[in-house]
């Protein structure tokens, strides 16, 4: 909560061309909650960083939309030969210690299993683990878990 709250003003501060301040918000949640939330990367309302955020790294391109549950030690970067980055669409969950690399869609409500390598897109309500991560469940939306609960 902390950390997305710090994010918020760097990124605030981002959006208006203030100098040295959003990377200095971006150091302080890098030594105190030991995550990397760059003031450019657009992160949705009521998105939940497990345990502050720690471990988890996010690319400075990335967009994770509203909702999105992400687990501790997660990645969303890009990937060597590759310009786009990942989008992370509304009520995702991302699994601690899953790695969501280059130019990749998580659809809606999409959940992702823990430690997980996602390098192709997931589609809407589908569930995807393993190395590299692939889909194993197409949940229909009235049977989808709340993952919300889980704080």
């Amino acid at each position: 909560m902390f950390a997305l709250r710090i994010h918020r003003a760097a990124h605030w501060l981002h959006c208006r061309s203030v100098p040295l301040l959003p990377w200095l918000l971006k150091s302080l949640n890098r030594i105190v909650f030991a995550t990397v939330l760059p003031p450019s990367a657009r992160i949705g309302a009521g998105v939940i960083l497990s345990y502050e955020g720690l471990g988890t790294v996010i690319h400075r391109r990335a967009v994770i939309e509203d909702e999105v549950v992400i687990g501790a030690g997660v990645t969303i970067g890009g990937r060597s030969g590759h310009v786009a980055v990942p989008h992370i669409c509304r009520g995702a969950m991302i699994g601690a210690g899953a790695k969501v690399l280059g130019p990749v869609r998580i659809g809606e409500y999409a959940s992702i299993g823990a430690n997980a390598v996602v390098l192709e897109d997931v589609p809407d309500h589908a569930v995807a683990v393993g190395v590299p991560a692939r889909v194993v469940r197409i949940n229909l939306p009235g049977e989808r878990p709340d993952y919300r609960e889980f704080r």
